[in-house]
């Protein structure tokens, strides 16, 4: 076994899996990295991916790896750097372990990421969200689910991971009706429903027979939906609920999308950012300023508040009626 293989088993056995207790989402995430960049590298060398060495992966190495995926694959800088990130943890991992090659690891865990332009969060309005709610056709099984799921994901901002890892058992519609969900971080959040979804999830359990376990919304063999079902299924009825809201035909619309929506429609009703952060299952409130960026209304009402030029700042105050009829004689 190389010393490479040696490592990188380690890694994942020892550091990832029993040590950090990562989620499958992130073993299987550094997974993909690494299949990508010993591919990449055995093509490099003309050498299987098991016969390599960690002196195969040296900077020059890893920076032509990063190169070939944003020109060959088309990858994002934010996939760029996602990527990055799983090679120095695993760097940091084989400094420990590999001290021979420190000189090569250290040079290799200076590359920097990637900066990039971050765009404006896109939503939905509240004319558009009732158009794409709209659109299934609920005088079908798969209509009803549908239409339950996308109100859902619209009232309550959960993941589409979220979403699809639902289960009976997570769903309370006695008082207090909400949600309980496993959340990225492994944080246990509930969420509140509001009426009209309560309504509609009611009547989405009459003719939902399955034990506490079955998925919420479940396919038609009772298994979990996947994430590019819901994707499929987010980008149909957008396009069907482009006829009766041309605005929906500008934007490209995701389940994420619904997340943001469900941010943004907190914002504008003066939800402070702190509970979005705690309603949504953010590590941190910092997350929400994203939203503060993309809600022209929270600055137009700023702006209103500026003293205009050439006017004397302070608190306005009404002129007395009866001065005011005097100065006008």
């Amino acid at each position: 076994m190389s010393d490479l293989a040696a490592l990188l088993q380690g890694f994942f056995t020892t550091k990832l899996i029993q040590q950090r207790q990562a989620s499958p989402h992130t073993v299987a995430a550094y997974r993909d990295t690494f299949t990508l960049l010993l591919g990449f590298a055995a093509q490099r060398t003309s050498r299987a991916p098991a016969q390599l060495s960690i002196t195969d992966l040296d900077a020059a190495a890893i920076s032509a790896f990063l190169t070939h995926l944003e020109t060959t694959r088309g990858n994002a800088t934010t996939t760029r750097n996602a990527r990055l990130a799983a090679v120095h943890s695993f760097f940091r991992y084989a400094l420990l372990h590999d001290p021979g090659h420190a000189g090569l690891i250290q040079r290799v865990l200076a590359i920097p990421p990637r900066r990039f332009d971050r765009a404006i969060v896109s939503f939905l309005t509240i004319p558009e969200t009732d158009a794409l709610l709209a659109a299934p056709d609920r005088g079908t099984w798969h209509g009803r689910r549908d239409h339950a799921l996308l109100l859902t994901a619209v009232h309550t901002g959960l993941r589409v991971s979220e979403l699809t890892g639902l289960t009976l058992a997570d769903l309370h519609l006695g008082p207090g009706p909400h949600l309980r969900c496993h959340g990225k971080g492994r944080k246990d959040r509930c969420t509140p429903l509001t009426k009209p979804t309560t309504t509609v999830l009611r009547a989405w359990l009459k003719e939902h027979h399955g034990d506490p376990a079955t998925p919420l919304f479940p396919t038609r063999r009772g298994t979990p939906l996947s994430r590019d079902a819901v994707q499929r299924m987010v980008t149909r009825y957008a396009q069907a609920a482009t006829a009766a809201c041309p605005a929906l035909g500008g934007k490209t619309i995701t389940p994420h999308t619904l997340r943001h929506s469900t941010a943004m429609a907190l914002l504008d009703a003066g939800v402070d950012t702190s509970v979005i952060a705690l309603w949504q299952g953010h590590e941190s409130p910092a997350s929400t300023q994203v939203y503060l960026h993309a809600d022209m209304a929270i600055k137009e009402r700023a702006l209103a508040r500026i003293t205009p030029p050439g006017t004397t700042p302070g608190r306005y105050q009404a002129p007395d009626t009866l001065l005011a009829f005097l100065r006008n004689l």
